[in-house]
């Protein structure tokens, strides 16, 4: 049957959710009230209990629900089916969507990688023959899975820990000199090269070409022993401040078959991969009990790596305005921009320590709060006379810069000269 023929069987309460730029979006979920349900069940011949099994939504009807949802908001991420699957099975080439976490993404009989269902993009796949570690990822993930499960932890949040660790290290990996693997893949699921919609898609295929990482990132932070590592590296009773030597960067490094990675892990503060060594080296320092801010496996909703929809507004955005971002991006370099950045997540990182640091003393929660808050305020200054130097260097008036950061134009005229004649 024709979906219009279908949905004909149905009065609806609204219509199914479109994209900002119009047109349907692919993971539009139904929610079927009991009489909606009764009547799919008879048009299929299958029993209810069969289809609640089946259909994630089933079941989820409430007065003040809508008819249609966005999948995502039902039961989790939701791919594009494999077409050539569908075909096997039914007989005809068409449109699947389902749900499916990340680490089920690849179709090894068809060498496909399946992609989220909720951005308004025309491709449903990308081609992973060309990138068999791919594959082999997915197959390793069953026995981390099975690891955690041992370890009592949720596989899904460890996946999710490790998935923003490397979305991290995938956006920092355009400033790192040495790092080969990543392009040489992304060209390859490109359809052997992206050309001048480089931006877009290392959008569209980040997920793909990250995932070995992923896995492999997953598995050694299960490992008692790179625990065992981070605590060692911190001083373990008697802190220390982490170094570019650092043996739990380095050993994160060899993970993932880049020795040299392990000095630019060290000097990343404020990622989940920070969250997760302090919470370990937290909880076997402290004696208070256990909670969530001692939970390894917890990830700040802002740690969370956008998805590639969100990624793909964002640029559309940026093109209605003008391509603003693509001009700062050409006129300052990224080693400066990646600067810019890491001073601003260290004075994140000092701020969000700050949070539940109000007990013991005056004294001591006086001396904690305003050592980090004086710390902070010292990252967002160098910040600020960072930005406001890349601005001026890049043809800005220094009169509307110095109005922007709030400083005279004099005074930031001989910050900035003294600060070139430093370098």
């Amino acid at each position: 049957m024709e979906a219009k023929a279908l949905r004909s069987c149905w009065q609806w309460r609204n219509y199914p959710p479109g994209h900002d730029g119009g047109g349907a979006r692919a993971d539009a979920e139904v929610l079927l009230n009991a009489a909606g349900r009764q009547l799919l069940a008879s048009l299929c011949g299958v029993e209810q209990d069969v289809l609640a099994r089946a259909l994630p939504s089933w079941g989820q009807e409430d007065a003040k629900l809508s008819a249609w949802r966005t999948g995502g908001a039902v039961a989790g991420p939701v791919a594009f089916g494999c077409r050539l699957c569908a075909a096997r099975r039914t007989g005809t080439a068409v449109r699947v969507v389902r749900y499916a976490p990340r680490w089920e993404r690849v179709r090894v009989r068809h060498g496909r990688w399946l992609l989220d269902a909720d951005a308004d993009q025309p491709l449903e796949h990308l081609d992973v023959r060309g990138v068999p570690e791919v594959a082999a990822a997915q197959r390793r993930w069953t026995g981390v899975a099975r690891r955690a499960a041992r370890a009592r932890v949720d596989p899904e949040r460890v996946f999710a820990l490790a998935y923003a660790v490397v979305a991290r290290w995938w956006e920092q990996a355009l400033h790192w000199e040495r790092e080969a693997v990543w392009p040489q893949r992304l060209h390859q699921v490109a359809g052997g090269n992206a050309g001048t919609e480089l931006e877009r898609w290392r959008i569209v295929g980040r997920d793909a070409v990250v995932f070995p990482e992923v896995v492999a990132v997953a598995g050694a932070l299960l490992e008692p022993a790179t625990a065992e590592l981070a605590w060692r590296a911190s001083g373990g009773m008697r802190p220390r401040a982490r170094g570019g030597d650092d043996p739990f960067c380095h050993r994160l490094g060899e993970r993932v078959d880049r020795d040299w990675l392990g000095p630019l892990v060290a000097a990343d503060y404020g990622g989940p991969l920070s969250g997760w060594r302090g919470s370990i080296v937290r909880a076997r320092r402290s004696s208070w009990p256990p909670g969530w801010r001692d939970d390894p496996w917890h990830l700040k909703r802002e740690q969370q790596p956008a998805t590639m929809a969100g990624h793909l507004r964002v640029m559309a955005a940026e093109a209605q305005a003008g391509g603003s971002g693509t001009r700062w991006r050409a006129t300052v370099s990224a080693e400066y921009r990646f600067h810019i950045t890491r001073l601003l997540d260290e004075a994140r990182e000092e701020l969000a320590q700050l949070r539940g640091a109000q007990s013991g003393t005056t004294a001591e929660v006086a001396r904690e709060l305003l050592e980090h808050l004086s710390q902070s305020a010292e990252l967002i200054d160098r910040a600020v006379l960072h930005t406001a130097a890349a601005a001026v260097t890049a043809g800005v008036a220094l009169e509307e810069v110095a109005q922007w950061s709030r400083l005279p134009a004099e005074e930031l005229s001989q910050i900035l000269t003294a600060g070139r004649s430093e370098a």
